[in-house]
């Protein structure tokens, strides 16, 4: 550990350590640092990553592809099932990875690019002079110790500190944070070939329930819900009565809980000497909770940024712009949207739910295009386009 580096980056998730290689590739002298004494581990995630999104960061590797899907399936309260293509399916779908593995050798490629990385290190404050971020004090293996660099990326989740010791307001509504529980689980029987969704009020109020397989006999069950509907019953009472009801044998393994942005853009992820990534930056797709992808592409904005103006010299918030500028156009337009509609479908009846279900259980996802299937809700469902119709 030195006294001084370019960049520090808090958080050695997917986009920390892309922001961290992407830096120290552009030259940089990088810290990358980890709150938690082994990176990966534990996984908050669903583990779901589109393959084509995840082939511009990183070959896929057998080590840490856990499963291979070709598509989703949407269950709708009453059942009707939706069978989608993978490419028809988001972000979320196409691999399950082994985040364990995955996130560490995301991390080992940053110290190959020449990051330094340590873990088992927090930070504790930010360093601020003269309305400056010039580093953090923080603690390792309970011994405090202060360093400056010229920019801080922030990286540190859905839990982030570091933008609210900057100043930024990165508070959110209870109607924008999803409370989740996954369970690992051995011993239950699905097609390994599709990641399931199920819809509805009783399973998940206001969010849904995830399969998403690992193996042929091993899955990620969980669920998300927003507390202000779940009617005084924790996420894990309605995971562990989905278990109960949809694979009474299965074997739990893991048990993981956590809360899941599922906000509009926030309104800066910015300030002098700083940048925040990922769910730091309240990233996460409103509708179906997955981060992984804008996590890793923020951090190749910031880490590209960060480098940039670290070479001309200025690191003020108005040279940082850039790094706005670019996510708020790719990522936060996804984000934007996708806010909408969750705004709109959080609202639906079951009935509501398995209305849309029964417009579309018979169209041919592998041939429809977006716009045919804008189209096919349209033409049954008028009063949906009209709620809609600002995204068009």
């Amino acid at each position: 550990m030195k006294d001084k580096y370019d960049l520090i980056v808090v958080g050695a998730g997917p986009g920390g350590s892309i922001a961290a290689k992407t830096a120290a590739e552009h030259g940089l002298d990088v810290l990358l640092i980890e709150k938690r004494s082994e990176i990966g581990d534990p996984v908050r995630c669903a583990e779901g990553i589109s393959k084509e999104g995840l082939r511009q960061f990183i070959e896929p590797d057998k080590r840490w592809i856990a499963a291979r899907t070709k598509g989703a399936r949407i269950y709708s309260p009453d059942g009707t099932k939706i069978e989608m293509a993978e490419d028809m399916a988001g972000s979320e779908v196409g691999y399950v990875l082994e985040r364990k593995i995955f996130d560490r050798v995301l991390a080992k490629n940053a110290a190959m690019a020449g990051a330094e990385v340590m873990v088992k290190t927090r930070a504790t404050s930010l360093i601020i002079e003269d309305g400056f971020v010039r580093g953090i004090r923080g603690e390792h293996i309970g011994e405090g110790f202060e360093i400056r660099s010229d920019i801080v990326i922030g990286a540190d989740g859905v839990e982030s500190k570091v933008g609210r010791w900057a100043g930024i307001d990165t508070t959110l509504k209870l109607s924008d944070i999803e409370s989740g529980a996954q369970f690992l689980m051995a011993d239950i029987d699905f097609d390994p070939n599709y990641c399931d969704f199920y819809l509805g009020n009783k399973l998940a109020p206001g969010g849904y329930v995830w399969v998403f397989p690992k193996g042929k006999h091993e899955a990620n069950v969980g669920l998300g819900i927003l507390g202000s509907r779940s009617g005084g019953m924790q996420a894990i009472d309605y995971l562990r009565r989905f278990v109960e009801t949809h694979c009474p044998d299965g074997k739990i393994l893991e048990i993981i809980v956590g809360g899941v942005p599922v906000s509009a853009p926030i309104e800066r992820t910015t300030a002098s000497g700083l940048m925040l990534i990922g769910d730091a930056a309240r990233m996460a797709n409103p509708i179906t909770g997955g981060g992984i992808l804008h996590a890793m592409d923020s951090g190749m904005m910031a880490g590209e940024v960060a480098a940039s103006a670290i070479s001309r010299g200025d690191v003020s918030v108005k040279a940082l712009e850039e790094y706005e500028t670019r996510w708020r156009s790719t990522i936060g337009a996804v984000i934007e949207r996708s806010y909408k509609v969750k705004e709109l479908f959080m609202g639906s009846s079951d009935k509501e739910l398995n209305g849309l279900a029964h417009t579309i259980e018979n169209v041919d996802f592998t041939e429809l295009t977006i716009g045919g299937l804008v189209e096919a809700l349209i033409k049954k469902n008028p009063k949906l386009f009209w709620e809609l119709r600002h995204l068009f």
